[in-house]
């Protein structure tokens, strides 16, 4: 039996708003970007209402599938003036948030499920499936807080990054970012609750 609800133990981070000064990328950090309150309302009804599908990627040399669940929603096919009246009321609502904060139109969204310590992604710059690789990405988190890491691709001597993302923060990942820089998200042995994660992109 539950005796309290997985949001009672979300951090929701201290940190302000913070802009990273590293070489080749434009990096912006929101801790409380949605108040408590509405976090706990996101995560809940993201959580139970989502369609979470398991995918499979290829790894070497075999097809493995990914250790977490993902959702897709686009509006790639419809014009500027269009709105996203298929994405579930939640969803708008927090892509107009986004809108409203970065001023840059995202018009698809990659949610994330990390169901436990032992779902995970690797090292990896974001496909961006066009001839354009510095794509914005901004990035809401709900739930657990996980380690979000960064390392540049070709400047070995510049320090990796170690940022938290915690329950209601936002992280802007701008310009040349995504062409210079990989991240990740890496497994952990702690027992950990659910993190969704989601990125608004352009494609």
């Amino acid at each position: 039996m539950t005796l309290f609800d997985d949001t009672e133990l979300f951090s929701s981070g201290t940190g302000g708003k913070k802009i990273f000064e590293v070489p080749d990328a434009d990096l912006l950090l929101i801790d409380n970007f949605f108040s408590k309150e509405e976090s706990d309302y996101y995560y809940t009804t993201l959580l139970n209402q989502t369609q979470w599908q398991e995918y499979d990627m290829p790894m070497y040399d075999k097809i493995v599938t990914a250790p977490r669940m993902v959702s897709w929603y686009s509006n790639a096919n419809l014009n500027e003036e269009e709105n996203n009246s298929d994405w579930p009321a939640e969803l708008q609502n927090i892509h107009k948030r986004v809108e409203m904060e970065t001023c840059i139109h995202f018009n698809a969204v990659l949610l994330n499920l990390y169901r436990n310590g032992n779902d995970g992604v690797g090292w990896h710059s974001d496909k961006t499936m066009s001839s354009n690789k510095n794509m914005d990405i901004a990035s809401v988190t709900f739930g657990e807080t996980r380690m979000f890491r960064l390392r540049h691709k070709f400047s070995k001597e510049v320090p990796q990054l170690e940022i938290p993302l915690h329950h209601g923060t936002f992280l802007l990942m701008a310009g040349s970012t995504n062409s210079f820089w990989q991240h990740q998200v890496p497994k952990t042995a702690r027992d950990v609750l659910p993190r969704i994660n989601l990125t608004f992109r352009r494609v």
